[in-house]
Order: structure tokens, then sequence, then C-alpha cells
């Protein structure tokens, strides 16, 4: 997958995570994956079964802010600073909105709280 159409499609973090770890931080051509998994542990600082775990993205997994942004400044991807502009947008503009005395104030609440969890708002023309 391309950097500029990886960045752009609906990809979980811990899928996101998995694609730089087997792409970027520790490509085919380090040799086995076992070798690569080791590799990357190494790069990143993540012992070995968290590593594996990211690996084969594993549904447990759980990808802390502070963890997205450290792979994706080893990758060289964007993807945390992507979603944290968009987080932090969305909670300003609802924090704003419930200062307001709007009468639309629960679908905008509505809409921005949708965006922050990535759904589009269909009730807009």
């Amino acid at each position: 997958m391309r950097k500029t159409r990886m960045e752009k499609s609906e990809m979980s973090t811990v899928e996101f995570c998995q694609f730089a770890l087997r792409e970027r931080i520790a490509p085919p051509s380090v040799g086995s994956v076992k070798e690569r998994i080791v590799y990357a542990a190494r790069k990143m600082g993540w012992t070995h079964t968290r590593t594996r775990d990211v690996w084969y993205a594993d549904p447990r997994v759980s990808i802390k802010a502070d963890q997205l942004v450290k792979v994706e400044a080893i990758s060289g991807l964007e993807y945390a600073r992507q979603e944290v502009r968009k987080n932090d947008d969305a909670i300003a503009r609802a924090t704003a909105l419930l200062g307001s005395q709007d009468a639309h104030l629960l679908g905008e609440i509505v809409a921005a709280l949708l965006q922050m969890v990535g759904l589009q708002n269909r009730t807009r023309a």
C-alpha cells in the first residue's frame, strides 16, 4: 500500500501499527518474520510479546497515543498526528457548542461527536 493511499484510508490504529511494523520499521529485507519481529521490538523498545501481538494485529492490543506517535516517528508515516488533530478539532468544536445557546445545539453536538468517532453526519444536506 502506498504511503498516500495508506494515510487516506480508514484503518484502525492496530492495523496502522501492523502496517508500519511490517513495511517500514522491519521490512522484508531484514530477514525472516521471526528476525523482523525481534528487530522491530528492539527498534520500538517494546517486549517481544507486545511486538508480536501488534505484528499479527491481535484484537486485544491497545495502542496508546504516545506509542502511536512513536510508531509514526520511527516509520515516517503520518497517522497519529492526523488522528490527534481530527480529535482535537472535534473536541474543540463540541466544547464551543456546549457554551453557546444555539437552537441546533443538540444536532451540532451529535455531529461533533460523530466526527470524533469517524462517522459521517448523514442528517445534513
